[in-house]
């Protein structure tokens, strides 16, 4: 009897043992990661042939005008730059005070904010018309521009992430020391702040916008950026965890969704701040609240109000801090900060600076027939087909980094260094 226990043990011992993967083949992910990738790089693929059909015809096919000369892709811009900076915050915060972080997500985020760093640059280029205008952005560039800023800035925080994401597997490993590893997330930390403050910046020394000329746009753009970057890392980690690829306990969950409630009430703080201020009596932005409220852009601020109570609500009721009830919460408050980008850009060209800037056409506003105050009744830009399909391809691209990111990361769960 006993003999024969022993070897109906070791049998189950071994049968289990052949279907347990390995921790180097469950670190690489599995079957659902190889379809997306595989889908990733579909459209990625899609979006660079509709790339070359913008080259050969130029940017007039898209809704981009004189008047409303920044569209889908600098608003995907904004947006993309807010979810990189933001899962890398999530990742230094931690080390850089030494505090205990949130388990073993370190890694996940900043690899979100590599895979949106890549899509912020895929945008910029798509929107610059022509490749070769890449070479004179350095050729002939003018270090006094907050443009050149950007662009510097951006590729040092691609650069500065990657070193950040290979600094963390090596301490796991013991060639990188709790000091250094440190240092380089102050570092991380800063430049995580600095690229969103550059791009707010950028908007805010243009005068003749109403929207945009604000000192409450840097400070706003970075805490946009904690709230759809929190949220990304969320459900990144809900669907890493829910596929048994990472070990997170609830707690840590818990605390990302407490964290994610107070971003947003400080979002929608200075939100309301600005809103105040164009409101006030004897104020000259009556008119942009007006449009906000229940103008042509409307649709996008109540949207965004509505997802980010949303969100709110799910993150700070006990009862519903359930994981699938926490993917909700984080895909509502990455679609409000979508919302919030898209009404401050097409916002900024949507109320003319001066009468009759241009002559009126179908290729500058909507309603062109009629008078200033008819050509801009309804929105002045919406994207075109096409734009769609680039702006689809980027993100397919991006999504492709994240997912090879994640297939080759060894995500096996370490608490924060």
């Amino acid at each position: 009897m006993t003999e024969n226990a022993a070897t109906v043990k070791v049998a189950s011992a071994g049968a289990a043992s052949a279907k347990a993967p390995s921790a180097p083949e469950r670190n690489r992910g599995g079957r659902g990661l190889t379809i997306g990738i595989a889908v990733s790089a579909v459209v990625a693929v899609i979006g660079i042939g509709l790339w070359f059909m913008q080259l050969s015809g130029g940017m007039v096919q898209t809704a981009m005008r004189n008047l409303d000369s920044w569209g889908l892709y600098i608003t995907m811009f904004m947006f993309f730059v807010g979810l990189s900076a933001g899962g890398l915050i999530i990742s230094s915060v931690p080390k850089a005070f030494g505090i205990k972080g949130f388990g073993g997500i370190s890694k996940v985020a900043v690899m979100t904010s590599i895979g949106a760093t890549v899509g912020a640059i895929g945008f910029v280029v798509v929107d610059l018309g022509q490749p070769l205008r890449l070479w004179e952005l350095f050729a002939y560039s003018n270090l006094g521009s907050p443009l050149m800023w950007d662009i510097i800035v951006l590729a040092t925080y691609l650069v500065l992430s990657c070193v950040y994401l290979w600094a963390q597997i090596a301490a796991e490993r013991g060639r990188v020391s709790a000091l250094a590893l440190r240092v380089l997330s102050v570092i991380a930390l800063a430049c995580a702040i600095m690229v969103h403050s550059v791009t707010a910046w950028i908007f805010g020394l243009q005068q003749s916008h109403e929207m945009w000329h604000t000192a409450l746009l840097a400070p706003w753009f970075v805490s946009s950026a904690l709230v759809c970057g929190t949220g990304l890392v969320m459900v990144a980690a809900a669907a890493l965890r829910a596929a048994g690829y990472l070990v997170w306990e609830q707690g840590n969950f818990v605390k990302l969704a407490k964290l994610l409630a107070v971003f947003l009430l400080v979002d929608l703080y200075f939100f309301g701040c600005d809103l105040l201020t164009e409101a006030f009596p004897g104020g000259s932005g009556a008119e942009v609240v007006a449009m906000l409220v229940s103008g042509p852009l409307a649709p996008f601020f109540w949207g965004e109000i509505a997802l980010s109570v949303i969100a709110i609500v799910l993150c700070v009721v006990p009862q519903l801090r359930t994981t699938p009830l926490m993917v909700v919460a984080g895909i509502a408050a990455i679609a409000a900060i979508f919302c919030k980008r898209a009404q401050l850009l097409v916002g900024g060209f949507q109320i003319p600076n001066i009468d009759m800037p241009a002559v009126l056409t179908p290729f500058t506003v909507t309603s062109w027939e009629g008078n200033v105050a008819q050509a801009y009744a309804g929105m002045v830009y919406w994207p075109t087909p096409l734009e769609l399909g680039i702006t689809l391809g980027v993100v397919g691209l991006s999504f492709l980094v994240l997912f090879l990111g994640l297939k080759f990361l060894p995500l096996k769960s370490a608490e924060d260094k």
